[in-house]
């Protein structure tokens, strides 16, 4: 079918439906000619329509505009665009290339191929392409029933954060989920995420990325790697097709809605991990998919020889994230996901780079980020930051903004350090568990500002880190470079897996320690999918790819640590027993008092074992919380409570279950005599009891 054409209008960019058919906008500053490629469908090598827009009726302004008219839901569309073709001046122009549009609301691939790269499309001597294109645009229609769907805006203290992958989740066989490895087969584990107590989950990147972009192989199975993660985003406002059941063109976009509508009924909040710091078009070897081929120098930053990519990412390119352009096109996706796709937050990957300048110098108040926090569609959505980038910009605590809450690296570390025995961090541990007010505090932050997190998707799980003492990653085929080397573990005497009884138990110990600091911890705790349940990489802490059971969440875990999953659902329940743990504020100097085994105030230079009396004053929650990560018994004198009181031991991961932790916050009395034996390696929280 040959559609017809009007001139169509400039705005909104990208594709819209209109009464008469569907409106296309592009931008492309510097292109001298645009064609519209329409396709009968995803298996067609060759465009059925070539339609060229004429500048006179066609541009305005930046933007390249047209109307087809009759076309409507299911069309399948892409670009083609040229330019000059002038590297030295950070032109990339190049006619033969099909270009996705960076406004496509989904893509959609040959039903017999998996989305592989873009192909190269020379013109025969007809004007026709002669390659086949991989993968094309569709247009959608927005009319999901949402059913009245609402954002639920937890508070800040009362979020319990779960990092997942939408594929690894459930594609493991033992999962039993109805879709493995989709949006809907995350619907599947809602009651599993109810009964641990989480309320806020927080999805690895799923805005669409080509998998197959790795060609390494595993160097000890020859099994080929992928972009498991997807941390190379190729189309910003569409969701992935391959976490879609393929039930039908562009289902993934209906899928991905029925899926937030349904967290929302479970008061489960949908945060997404976004990365606009860089893009899938890799260096100047890399690939034309998108935005080099239509505005190379407008899109990212480029060296003073502009034939080459600044890279503030470590992955090629760095996206010019303040310039006016693509400042807007980020807002215009954030809004888009939260008008029409419901979510209820991000976390801004690298996020440093949105805070960089042109020429790639951070500067005080960067135009997108305060932008984003100020946008009035996104006032009231949550904003994480990870505050760093590949540059050399490291800004937790600095980071620019009251409204941004920042993934808190420094309380990783100086948590794992302190517990695995390093001289010297108690103050570092007391400050992280307050909630990190020497890092916050001076900026008018509050506590929960802090993202708190032990472990995350990039790094050891948390059996991991009690497994190893160094990084196993030749499976990724990078001889074991890849990774960071600073990863303040400790296997307890030997690496890896064991069948030692005595470093089984000390592992299980310390694994109590990091989660009961974590959620005991002011600030905003995040854990990583699978740790509640011993999830292991087998000591991989760099698994971006690998698409296997390495990174796939085995669901037969929760048989065999059944004990370990009691005892975080139960501090998930402690933690909001316990309103005075989760606070906005940071606590009073008159509200928590430390001290060390003798009962004085610490050195903290030398003390590692050490406590804390929490007594606030608005509150009638009395708490001592203990820690010893020495490898003797210490006894530690205890405060005196208020007449009519005694102190209960509620948590104590030094004892076995199910004594390590006490349901419904029922603690068993402290006997007479002022003080209370603390295991090697061991935490205790103890409450007042009348």
């Amino acid at each position: 079918m040959l559609y017809g054409t009007a001139p169509g209008t400039p705005l909104p960019q990208g594709v819209h439906l209109t009464k008469d058919g569907v409106n296309f906008a592009l931008f492309s500053r510097h292109a001298i000619r645009v064609w519209l490629l329409l396709f009968d469908s995803e298996d067609r090598d060759h465009p059925s329509q070539t339609i060229e827009l004429d500048r006179q009726h066609h541009k305005t302004g930046d933007i390249w505009h047209i109307a087809v008219v009759g076309a409507g839901r299911g069309l399948i569309y892409a670009f083609r665009v040229d330019g000059p073709d002038q590297p030295e001046k950070g032109h990339r122009f190049d006619p033969s290339k099909i270009l996705i549009d960076p406004c496509a609301k989904a893509l959609i691939s040959p039903r017999h191929l998996d989305f592989g790269a873009i192909c190269r499309l020379p013109k025969g001597d007809d004007g026709c392409l002669d390659a086949p294109a991989m993968v094309k645009c569709l247009v959608t229609e927005n009319t999901f029933d949402w059913e009245d769907d609402r954002p639920l805006y937890h508070p800040w203290s009362e979020l319990v954060i779960y990092e997942t992958h939408v594929r690894g989740f459930t594609i493991h066989p033992s999962s039993e989920s109805k879709a493995p490895g989709t949006f809907l087969g995350l619907i599947d584990k809602i009651p599993y995420l109810k009964s641990l107590g989480i309320n806020a989950i927080e999805l690895m990147p799923l805005q669409e990325f080509n998998p197959f972009e790795v060609t390494a192989r595993n160097p000890k199975t020859g099994e080929s790697l992928t972009n498991y993660w997807g941390y190379n985003t190729i189309a910003f406002f569409a969701p992935y097709e391959g976490y879609g059941s393929r039930l039908y063109p562009g289902c993934q976009v209906d899928e991905f809605k029925t899926m937030v509508k349904a967290f929302h009924k479970a008061g489960i909040e949908v945060l997404l991990d976004v990365v606009f710091n860089h893009t899938a078009e890799g260096n100047e070897t890399g690939p034309t998919l998108s935005f080099r081929g239509l505005d190379n120098s407008i899109y990212y930053m480029l060296e003073d020889d502009r034939r080459y990519y600044k890279n503030y990412s470590g992955c090629g390119n760095t996206l010019n994230c303040n310039h006016p352009v693509v400042r807007n096109f980020i807002l215009e996706c954030l809004r888009y996901w939260v008008m029409e796709m419901h979510v209820d937050g991000f976390r801004f990957d690298l996020a440093s780079i949105l805070g960089r300048d042109r020429d790639g110098s951070l500067v005080p108040n960067p135009p997108l980020l305060e932008q984003i926090a100020e946008d009035p569609i996104l006032r009231d959505v949550k904003l994480i930051a990870e505050a760093w980038d590949a540059g050399g910009a490291y800004l937790v605590g600095r980071f620019p903004g009251e409204r941004w809450s920042e993934w808190n690296g420094l309380y990783r570390d100086d948590i794992r350090r302190y517990w695995r025995g390093d001289h010297g961090m108690a103050g570092a541990f007391a400050s992280r568990l307050c909630g990190s007010a020497d890092i916050y505090e001076h900026s008018g932050k509050a506590p929960v500002n802090s993202i708190n997190f032990v472990t995350c998707h990039d790094g050891f799980t948390l059996r991991d880190l009690v497994s190893y003492d160094s990084k196993h990653n030749v499976a990724n085929g990078e001889d074991s470079r890849d990774g960071c080397g600073a990863n303040y573990s400790h296997n307890y005497g030997h690496e890896g897996d064991t069948q030692d009884p005595l470093i089984l138990e000390l592992r299980g110990r310390q694994a109590k320690n990091f989660m009961a600091t974590l959620l005991l911890s002011r600030g905003v705790p995040m854990i990583l999918a699978g740790d509640e349940m011993g999830r292991t990489q087998q000591g991989n802490n760099n698994a971006y790819c690998q698409d296997n059971e390495i990174s796939w969440l085995d669901w037969t875990l929760l048989e065999r640590h059944t004990e370990f999953l009691h005892f975080v659902r139960n501090l998930i329940q402690l933690r909001r027993r316990y309103p005075v743990l989760s606070s906005e504020r940071f606590y009073e100097p008159q509200e928590i008092s430390w001290f060390n085994a003798q009962g004085h105030e610490p050195n903290w230079h030398q003390d590692a074992a050490i406590a804390c009396y929490v007594h606030p004053l608005q509150e009638d929650q009395h708490l001592c919380v203990i820690a010893n990560p020495t490898p003797d018994p210490v006894f530690f004198r205890l405060p005196e409570l208020p007449r009519g009181r005694r102190w209960v031991r509620v948590v104590d991961t030094g004892s076995p279950p199910p004594f390590d932790i006490c349901a419904n916050g029922e603690g068993v009395p402290i006997a007479s005599g002022g003080g209370v034996l603390l295991r090697e390696r061991s935490l205790m929280l103890l409450g007042a009891e009348r």
